[in-house]
């Protein structure tokens, strides 16, 4: 009886072995396909997490771009890049660990440490004091860099963003919080790539709706690159980090100086736009609030004129404080 319960415990084993396996090689196969079909098309510069990618275009003040949660700096360059070089020099990153950008697992994930490592952009690329666009867990990490080194950010521009403590549950970003860090790399390698194909028309549905996906988002806009063990390990790690620093960062906005406006969609799917700006906004008044009707949380793809009519407000209020 024994012996026989041995081999099934084997065969099962063996079972997952197999599964694994099959699952790595389609995983590596998928991710050879997207770096295939979504190469980089910025330059490199060299920051303490190692090699960042970034796209820089126009003249003018300059403006940083900075992504949300599992995004790139396609998923705003694509749509924001060209009409704000008109008037700025804009420079739009893949935050470290995102993109073609460099993180190692050594390397810190928090807010802050992330605010950290775009002051080493302001600085390497010389930009001066910028205006700073956060989208998503981007806009947290804009705050941060505002809290942390006041007088390299001219302004704030905060789409959609992550300005404390979430209570709304996604379930788009369920199977993010895994906090073991072996666990995290296993399922990297193996079943999130698999996972994130088979559902990725529910995912999407709930990132972008009630907005329609565009049809450029998949290549033109970068999509492709979460399909990588590297974007699913790295947004983990993002997600799992958020904790660690938002409890205290929200009640510190009173130290924010420069102007500061704020863009929700109010049928926002990923963010509840009345915890994250109604909220915020009635606790700090100088955070501006406009909320959009009816859209959801991409609206730097969704409602790309809105977004750069915000922007341009941040500058025109850094052009009357100076």
């Amino acid at each position: 009886m024994i012996k026989i319960v041995l081999v099934i415990l084997l065969l099962i084993l063996a079972a997952i072995g197999i599964y694994l396996l099959v699952n790595m090689r389609a995983t590596r196969r998928i991710a050879r396909q997207a770096e295939r079909a979504v190469p980089p098309n910025g330059q490199f510069i060299d920051i303490s997490t190692g090699r960042l990618h970034y796209i820089e275009t126009g003249q003018g003040p300059s403006v940083l771009l900075i992504h949300g949660l599992g995004g790139q700096a396609r998923s705003l360059s694509h749509w924001l890049s060209a009409p704000l070089s008109k008037r700025f020099r804009v420079v739009c990153v893949d935050r470290p660990g995102m993109g073609y950008s460099d993180r190692s697992e050594n390397a810190s994930a928090r807010i802050d440490a992330q605010a950290g490592y775009m002051e080493e952009v302001i600085d390497k690329l010389d930009l001066g004091p910028t205006i700073v666009v956060g989208h998503s867990l981007g806009g947290a990490v804009a705050t941060a860099l505002a809290l942390k080194a006041p007088e390299k950010v001219a302004g704030l521009a905060l789409i959609a963003p992550l300005l404390k403590p979430s209570r709304k549950t996604s379930t788009a970003f369920a199977a993010l919080g895994v906090k073991s860090a072996h666990l995290r790399r296993l399922i990297a390698q193996t079943l999130a790539v698999p996972a994130m194909v088979k559902n990725q028309d529910v995912t999407r549905d709930e990132i972008f709706g009630p907005d329609p996906v565009p049809a450029d988002y998949t290549v033109e806009g970068g999509g492709l690159l979460s399909l990588r063990p590297k974007s699913f390990l790295n947004t983990s790690r993002d997600y799992v980090a958020v904790p660690e620093v938002m409890p205290a960062q929200w009640k510190r906005y009173d130290e924010i100086t420069c102007p500061v406006r704020v863009i929700f969609g109010d049928a926002d799917r990923i963010l509840d736009p009345r915890e994250q700006g109604d909220e915020i906004a009635q606790r700090y008044p100088h955070f501006h609030l406009t909320t959009l009707p009816g859209k959801g949380h991409m609206i730097p793809l969704t409602a790309t004129s809105d977004v750069i009519a915000e922007i341009d407000a941040v500058a025109a209020a850094v052009r009357g404080a100076s």
